[in-house]
């Protein structure tokens, strides 16, 4: 072979070295790419990320750490710093899916493209059940919650004291954000009790001479004795007779509530002697406040009470949840008493 051949042959081979380093370059920073951008990098670990309101950047890598959200956390780090997710970190509660990329992922946190939460509440007694319960479904804590529950300047604000701000949180299925503040949430659940109250329901609670709240705290106690639907109109009707005729309500939902002891399935002598203003064996009229969060159900059956005469109600004997109604002390004594005999018989004291 000729020195010029050689050369030749030299000068190719160089070539050939440079284009295969080249192609072996390409391909591994093709592949780092790959696993930073596009690579499935989420596990199954969790169902929803979430980001809290203030959170840093390195807080949430510590999160995605200690929840295993992520197989490679390097590589998110490396991307999250690429796509400048350090300086546009949302908070929000985030669906996580099994095998998305960071760029997916970052790209959903930056966008707040979060989920909305349903929050669905019925039957709640007090306040306190009702910040726990939201602090379980929301950012905020129970504290928070409690807070803006509590605050005498916020319920006035909205027109209610702190014994019947409770009616103003209507039960339903609603839709926000996780992390919507306390603030926030209260004010959405004034525009729904607004709502709520439309004219044709304040019309028919003026035509029982019961403003929108005195109609809540009915509605609480009516939805504490009903275990059916269908029975509240009878029992609303029962309840609203009692208050035209001057007769104390003597709801014992009521006098369970006053004694704080929602265990009690005899109410007897020593409840009933209970001092409260939520004690309707002995006050009457209506309590100050509601009983427990009322339904929309049990409004509605107030404001479309079923007109009849009957002034007692007892529960039936066979326990099905249903109720005897009397119109005379004489019919109610015969059906207390079949009651009590059940009661006895089952061992029921308390």
């Amino acid at each position: 072979m000729t020195n010029e051949k050689k050369t030749l042959s030299n000068k190719y081979k160089i070539i050939l070295a440079i284009a295969a380093i080249l192609i072996i370059a390409a391909a591994v920073i093709g592949l780092q790419f790959y696993n930073t951008y596009f690579a499935p990098n989420v596990t199954d670990s969790q169902k929803f990320l979430f980001v809290r309101t203030g959170s840093s950047m390195e807080s949430l890598l510590e999160e995605v750490k200690e929840q295993k959200i992520l197989n490679d956390v390097a590589a998110f780090q490396k991307a999250a710093l690429k796509m400048e997710l350090y300086t546009n970190l949302k908070p929000g509660k985030y669906t996580l899916k099994k095998g998305m990329n960071n760029r997916s992922l970052i790209n959903l946190i930056k966008a707040g493209n979060q989920d909305p939460v349903k929050l669905k509440f019925q039957g709640l007694r007090k306040k306190e059940n009702f910040a726990g319960y939201l602090s379980r479904q929301l950012e905020p804590d129970s504290t928070a919650f409690m807070n803006y529950l509590d605050s005498t300047s916020v319920i006035e604000k909205y027109g209610f004291n702190k014994e019947n701000f409770y009616t103003m949180f209507i039960p339903n299925t609603y839709e926000m954000y996780w992390n919507t503040p306390a603030s926030d949430f209260i004010e959405r659940m004034h525009k729904e009790y607004t709502k709520f109250w439309n004219q044709e329901r304040k019309d028919k609670a003026a035509a029982l001479d019961l403003t929108p709240i005195e109609v809540s705290i009915l509605a609480s106690i009516v939805d504490g004795e009903a275990l059916y639907d269908k029975e509240m109109p009878t029992i609303a009707g029962l309840y609203l007779n009692r208050l035209e005729k001057g007769i104390r309500l003597q709801a014992d939902p009521t006098v369970i509530y006053a004694n704080g002891d929602f265990t009690v399935n005899r109410v007897t002598g020593p409840l009933l002697r209970k001092e409260s203003p939520y004690n309707t064996y002995r006050v009457a009229g209506l309590p100050p406040g509601p009983i427990m969060m009322p339904s929309i159900a049990a409004i509605d059956a107030v404001l479309n009470k079923e007109d009849h005469e009957y002034i007692y109600m007892c529960a039936k004997e066979d326990f099905s949840g249903y109720h005897r109604f009397a119109e005379t002390r004489a019919q109610h004594e015969i059906n207390a008493n079949k009651y009590r005999a059940a009661l006895d018989a089952r061992k029921i004291f308390r």
